[in-house]
């Protein structure tokens, strides 16, 4: 179901632990599994379980509570958009506004031809850097639709 590269990033991280608390690379390892396949499905999670010596509902819990799981197949360039009080009171409504506008799809969905999929996080840890949003794994901060737009051009 993975790697054999994975599975040893995996083992390195079941070994930061005791034996018997392996179960706490659970992060981790979705995280792992997630790069690998793009996205979580109920198999993948319930492999990951096992590996961990998990209950299958455990690792579910985690991987539905956390937005930077994905239990769905996502676009090529995921844009995850924090609103967030910070970023709320520096003008996300505007920021999601011109998202959606401009790739003609809302929260959770992903656009006709897979390039993209737009996602609501609740806090990205960047208030300082208000309005923001990531894609994929790099931050862009102090957003204005001028921005978003050369950014989305150059990820085209």
């Amino acid at each position: 179901m993975l790697t054999k590269e994975s599975l040893e990033k995996i083992d390195r991280e079941i070994a930061k632990y005791p034996p018997e608390h392996k179960q706490s690379a659970v992060m981790a390892a979705l995280h792992i599994a997630q790069d690998e396949h793009g996205w979580l499905s109920v198999l993948l999670m319930d492999y990951v379980a096992e590996r961990l010596g998990m209950r299958p509902i455990q690792v579910y819990e985690v991987a539905t509570f956390y937005s930077m799981y994905d239990l769905e197949p996502v676009g090529r360039h995921k844009i995850s958009v924090c609103t967030n009080i910070s970023c709320l009171l520096r003008g996300s409504d505007d920021v999601v506004a011109h998202l959606k506008k401009r790739l003609g799809i809302g929260f959770g969905e992903t656009t006709p031809d897979g390039r993209f999929t737009l996602k609501e996080v609740e806090c990205l840890a960047a208030c300082g850097g208000a309005p923001m949003f990531q894609i994929d794994k790099t931050y862009y901060e102090n957003l204005t639709p001028d921005r978003i737009d050369e950014i989305l051009s150059g990820l085209e």
